[in-house]
């Protein structure tokens, strides 16, 4: 096992959860034993496909998506260093749901019968990858309420606030900021915003000292005030107060 694989992404997050044995970061490790890089813009998985696998991200970053049936799409979230490609389908009969990574990634590929194998040895690391998942579930229900009830600016303020808390979790970020793969239509199309409304909405933001999106980086020029704007309470992602 490779010193790195005690402290990859994926174990960093389950450990917020529940303190994790050696043998349990063990098993962890075996599940990257078929590490592999994926290039950008290219689906891992697609609605519809039978029996696919089960991915964890170890660097980059991806998006999972929906297509309508005029073509349009609608992203449903961004997945980071630590979280699970395909999880919420693996055990449906076909996938209901896109994932593509947006940078070029390294993923580790797993198949159903080792989620089987460590469910059965390891009680807590179960346990924790439920967390996991009832975590992810809990961000959909956020998401549905920003993209729903908050307005453009609120909306876009929670939902960087978000994904800086993610990104401190797995060691790739700070409260000063972090660096984010995301285009304005990447970021448009999760918020349920046109490309031009996002890009006004980030300079108001901008303009008013609460955050700079520029250049792959998103800056927290002032971090109180920005979660104040959101009312950003960090309750659904269980895992303690990073950002305050």
């Amino acid at each position: 096992m490779a010193p790195s694989d005690h402290d990859c992404p994926l174990s960093r997050k389950l450990r917020t959860h529940m303190p994790l044995a050696r043998a349990d970061l063990a098993i962890l490790a075996d599940l990257h034993a078929r590490r592999r890089t994926y290039p950008a813009g290219a689906d891992m998985i697609f609605e519809g496909q039978a029996a696919h696998p089960l991915y964890i991200l170890y660097e980059g970053w991806a998006s999972s998506y929906k297509l309508l049936a005029d073509g349009t799409r609608q992203i449903l979230d961004f997945q980071i260093p630590g979280d699970s490609l395909g999880l919420n389908s693996m055990l449906f009969q076909t996938a209901d749901h896109n994932i593509e990574p947006i940078t070029d990634i390294v993923a580790s590929e797993i198949i159903i019968g080792d989620v089987a194998g460590f469910y059965a040895s390891s009680p807590t690391l179960a346990t924790a990858l439920l967390w996991a998942a009832a975590r992810d579930q809990a961000m959909v229900v956020e998401h549905l309420i920003n993209v729903g009830r908050r307005d453009a600016q609120r909306r876009t303020a929670h939902f960087l606030l978000e994904l800086g808390a993610r990104l401190i979790l797995v060691g790739r970020g700070t409260r000063q900021g972090y660096d984010c793969p995301l285009s304005q239509y990447l970021l448009a199309d999760a918020l349920g915003l046109t490309a031009e409304h996002t890009n006004r909405v980030l300079r108001q933001l901008r303009q008013d000292g609460l955050v700079t999106f520029r250049d792959g980086r998103v800056v927290f020029d002032d971090l109180e005030g920005l979660i104040k704007l959101a009312d950003f309470d960090m309750g659904y992602l269980d895992h303690g107060v990073l950002l305050r």
